[in-house]
């Protein structure tokens, strides 16, 4: 094949299992542009940290030279306004300070770390369910059956929103991230972008009425402090509130699952690794980061644009053009790491793009690193003989959010929960 469809094999669904050499290929043209009107995809690490902090680089939908119809309607043509992740600086900051209140310091200094015992008892309580569901040995997903309602249990409980709803507005999220492929997501018109608004609007019609409760009657919970709203930046709008409840709600699960799920595959291919976490749980740290850098859950950024013309590598990016940033490239890049296919929890400098860098970092990274750290601890720990069935598992659809669909394993057992 061409350099010309080197983006499209990224995207396409038959290189999800092992994107990495067309990373690799990639780079090769740190700067790649195909097709008049089509994205500028960078993919050197440096190049992406730079961009992330440079404020000629907007993440604001608007400034397209071409924004679609969606994107001059409201949030995805939703009605609601734009979540602060879509935001430039001062918007962003305001929405950000206001939601971050609830969520640790100054306002909430201990909710993340003081959450560890109850995350503990969520991934025991899992695993035991594995235990009873098996006669001694036998078949688990461990997508289905861990990865996926872990997080989802903790956002349900960090928002206030009834975990027993999980089936409803699952049925919402999952075209919402369908939507994210960047092959369709600059078409209003494409049928998965249709379905992804229509999701839009039944979620936060969802979410409106929990919002209404909470300004009759709050509660211990995020939803209760983004209607009082902390803090110099006052309160948001009903709409701002709806809009961050709704990207609160995905990020807050959707992210960790593939970072929970990566990572207990890539233990799987280095059993070394899993070993060594079961005889030192302290080990978890360095391997959730080295899984950050090595199979991030987040693969690329479609979403940026420039808001004047900017040089990169020699290379003219016209004022509003679409800008790629690939991440999982970046990670990957020799310029930067050493030995960078090869994974390594031991290298002494993990400064990865995982959770990616400057205003727009990622703002649940706390709870994500905390989530994947006792989740992996306690599968290297509890689990006898584990082995995969299947290699490479089925991924998911999205390039953006890669991760496996599910991940079958064989175990001959599992340990009694023991307290540490």
């Amino acid at each position: 094949m061409t350099d010309a469809s080197l983006l499209r094999r990224i995207t396409d669904f038959s290189s999800r299992a092992d994107p990495y050499p067309l990373y690799e290929e990639l780079r090769r043209t740190p700067v790649l542009h195909e097709e008049e009107g089509g994205p500028y995809a960078v993919s050197s690490y440096y190049d992406i940290v730079a961009l992330l902090h440079d404020p000629r680089i907007s993440s604001d939908a608007r400034n397209l030279a071409t924004p679609g119809e969606d994107e001059l309607s409201g949030a995805e043509g939703t009605g609601l306004p734009p979540s602060f992740i879509r935001l430039d600086p001062p918007e962003h900051d305001r929405l950000r300070r206001i939601a971050n209140s609830s969520f640790g310091p100054p306002h909430r200094p201990h909710r993340i770390d003081g959450l560890r015992g109850e995350l503990s008892a969520i991934v025991g309580e899992l695993i035991d369910d594995l235990a009873d569901g098996l006669a001694g040995g036998g078949e688990v997903d461990v997508v289905d059956q861990f990865a996926y309602p872990f997080p989802v249990t903790v956002i349900c409980r960090l928002l206030g929103v009834p975990r027993e709803d999980e089936p409803r507005f699952r049925a919402w999220v999952d075209p919402i991230v369908a939507a994210l492929d960047p092959e369709t997501r600059n078409d209003p018109g494409a049928p998965v972008q249709r379905t992804a608004r229509e999701a839009r609007m039944q979620l936060g019609m969802y979410l409106a009425g929990l919002v209404e409760e909470r300004t009759r009657e709050p509660r211990d919970d995020m939803l209760s402090d983004l209607v009082a709203g902390h803090g110099p930046d006052g309160s948001m709008s009903m709409m701002e509130v709806l809009s961050t409840a709704v990207l609160l709600l995905i990020a807050g699960h959707e992210t960790t699952v593939n970072l929970i799920t990566n990572g207990t595959l890539t233990l799987l291919r280095h059993p070394e690794y899993l070993r060594r976490l079961r005889e030192d749980p302290g080990l978890s740290v360095r391997i959730v980061e080295e899984l950050l850098r090595y199979e991030p859950p987040v693969q690329l950024v479609p979403s940026r644009t420039c808001v004047t013309d900017i040089e990169v590598r020699g290379v003219t990016i016209p004022k509003g053009s679409r800008i790629w940033l690939m991440l999982a490239a970046g990670n990957r890049d020799p310029e930067r790491f050493k030995d960078p296919d090869r994974f390594d929890p031991d290298r002494q400098d993990i400064e990865h793009l995982g959770f990616g860098s400057g205003v727009h970092i990622c703002f649940g990274a706390p709870l994500a690193r905390l989530e994947a750290q006792i989740a992996l601890t306690e599968l290297a720990r509890r689990l006898d003989g584990p082995r995969l069935l299947q290699d490479p598992p089925p991924y998911r659809q999205s390039p953006v959010l890669r991760g496996p669909r599910h991940l079958n394993i064989g175990i001959d057992g599992v340990r009694p929960h023991q307290a540490h």
